[in-house]
């Protein structure tokens, strides 16, 4: 599928490219989502290892959207702004977040305490998150607007390798014999070396990006580097919140409820699937007496039931990155040669994404277990690329790193939202019973399906007036 002809359009003809050029641009997202599928699936896990309470899990994940909420808009601010001779404008940000995140991946399970394993990941999350940013802003660089539902969709294909990849590391790993068993508060071989496969990909994957993908150099470089020295990063972050585009702010609100679900997923999953679904929850060493034999025999048989249980919420996990690497490959053949009702897709994938969070609650068996992750993933195949479709052709290509930074808003405040008040709401409304944040995950996906409503298929692009000189 070859293709060498050019498009015209906002900031000038950009050539169409091939599927494999497109793949090699977004292949770092393979690293990206090693990093997210194994904090996604098991840093709940490590806490919990480590003493944390099933409650308190939610807040000791806030550190993932309070370093999104910063890190995204400096990032995307800053890459608008840069241009390398050799890097270019977004690579050199993939090549310091990979390096960071691959050592922060390496150090995670071996925290010997709690406090450790969460500042490890404000570090890890705020690592991704500067790769992460400028390969959403790539797209827009590099592809001209019939190209770029195309090659989002691509990304989320990446993105569905990955987590299903990554999210199978421990059962696989411990299917290799490495031991799945460790004293009270030391995290299993088995998370070690899953974390350690990990860094290694996901810095691998982004040099394949940064060494096979050329970027566009600014048109008129001195106007450029004029612009970039009168700046003002808190002036232009507070213009581009007040100018928001409509079709941001309406896109916002469907973001909001979307990613409220997923990071519920995330921090409570693993709590709530292996108590409510495998009756295997996390045993308390405090409420054994190690000094006797046979109490120390039983936490030992606890704890080995709850390790063995986490590693198949991992591979039913998994399923979610399968079934969204189906639909994103089912989507970019679609896309490539017909154009996209954006809209309709992403408001029937929410709805069965929302099924699937639902029939958790009454799945009869943990082998079922999959088919509501299935479902889950077809959502998470369309979150990662219908909104980012729907947003792009809204915005001026000159500020794309900086909007695609303020977008992250509306995915990093409705998980701040749920790290502050999921833990008490489950503990206090619903008697501590885990399994309850992911029904609230259903009902959420429902309702940002219903809010899709006031999304526009075809949103024009509205000009931003310039920063007024102070």
């Amino acid at each position: 599928m070859a293709q060498s002809n050019t498009v015209a359009g906002r900031g000038g003809t950009k050539p169409m490219l091939t599927f494999w050029q497109i793949w090699n641009m977004s292949f770092g997202f393979l690293g990206i989502q090693f990093g997210f599928a194994l904090q996604g699936g098991f840093v709940s896990r490590i806490f919990q290892t480590l003493g944390a309470e099933k409650d308190a899990l939610p807040l000791l994940w806030i550190a993932a959207p309070l370093t999104g909420l910063l890190v995204q808009p400096i990032v995307g601010y800053l890459s608008d702004r840069t241009w390398h001779p050799i890097l270019g404008r977004r690579r050199p940000y993939f090549v310091i977040g990979a390096i960071l995140s691959s050592i922060a991946l390496l150090f995670m399970p071996h925290s010997p305490v709690l406090w450790m394993a969460v500042g490890t990941l404000w570090v890890l999350d705020a690592s991704i998150n500067i790769s992460m940013e400028p390969f959403r802003a790539l797209v827009a660089d590099k592809l001209p607007e019939q190209q770029r539902s195309y090659g989002f969709v691509i990304q989320t294909l990446i993105i569905g390798i990955g987590t299903w990849v990554a999210s199978n590391l421990p059962w696989f790993v411990t299917q290799m014999g490495v031991s799945n068993e460790a004293a009270p508060g030391v995290v299993p071989p088995s998370v070690q070396v899953a974390f350690a496969i990990g860094a290694f990909v996901f810095l691998a994957s982004v040099l394949v990006s940064v060494l096979t993908t050329k970027e566009y150099p600014p048109e008129d470089l001195a106007a450029f580097e004029e612009e970039k020295q009168r700046g003002r990063f808190v002036r232009d972050v507070v213009h581009g919140i007040v100018h928001m585009p409509r079709q941001m702010r309406r896109i916002g609100l469907v973001q909001f409820f979307s990613w409220f679900a997923f990071f519920s997923m995330w921090s409570m999953a693993t709590p709530g699937l292996t108590e409510h679904v495998f009756s295997a929850p996390a045993p308390v060493a405090g409420a054994y007496d190690m000094s006797i034999p046979a109490q120390a025999a039983a936490f030992a048989v606890d704890n080995k039931s709850f390790q063995d249980a986490a590693d198949l919420v991992g591979v039913a996990m998994g399923w979610y990155g399968l079934s969204s690497m189906f639909v994103a490959l089912l989507l970019a053949f679609y896309a490539a040669r017909h154009p996209l009702n954006r809209r309709m897709v992403h408001a029937g994938a929410l709805v069965l994404g929302g099924i699937g969070f639902l029939s958790m609650y009454v799945v009869p068996a943990p082998e079922l277990l999959k088919v509501s992750f299935i479902l889950v993933g077809v959502a998470w195949a369309s979150i990662l690329s219908m909104p980012y479709a729907l947003l792009a052709g809204c915005l001026e290509e000159k500020r794309m790193g900086l909007f695609m930074g303020l977008f992250n808003m509306f995915i990093v405040l409705p998980q701040i939202t749920a790290a502050l008040l999921l833990g008490p709401v489950v503990k206090q409304a619903f008697g501590n019973h885990a399994i309850y944040a992911l029904v609230l995950s259903g009902v959420s996906l429902l309702l940002a399906a219903v809010f899709l409503v006031w999304v526009k298929e075809h949103p024009v692009l509205e000009p931003i007036p310039e920063v007024a000189s102070p």
